[in-house]
């Protein structure tokens, strides 16, 4: 299901997909992302390109559908985590407002399609 949801996510533009650790953080854009899994480890761009990301499957142990409430408006993303609660990957998804700071909604309704098939915390 981990594969699934991944694979849900970056056929949407503009997801940006960020991992972070102490040292450094690394974020992608899902546009036009291409995405494989071999045993364990799902990789997230092309291997060969300028950018891409290998996830490591058994580490994630779960997922939650996450909204939270800035000073202007509210964020949008997707998270998974390890089983020490320690997020490995986020998915955060941008543009979801126009230049007047309006919701947009056919990228509201996708985030709330993806909700809805997968439920607000998923284990893996």
């Amino acid at each position: 299901m981990l594969f699934e949801l991944l694979s849900d996510i970056i056929k949407v533009d503009d997801v940006l997909l960020i991992t972070k650790n102490i040292g450094a953080t690394c974020e992608i854009r899902s546009n036009s992302l291409a995405i494989r899994q071999k045993e364990k480890w799902i990789t997230i761009g092309d291997n060969d390109g300028p950018a891409h990301m290998h996830i490591n499957s058994e580490m994630i142990q779960f997922a939650e559908f996450i909204q939270e409430q800035r000073p202007d408006k509210i964020s949008f993303s997707i998270r998974f985590f390890d089983e020490n609660n320690e997020r490995i990957v986020a998915a955060f998804f941008t543009k979801m407002y126009d230049e007047s700071k309006n919701l947009i909604s056919e990228r509201k309704d996708f985030y709330d399609s993806l909700h809805e098939k997968y439920s607000s915390k998923i284990k893996f």
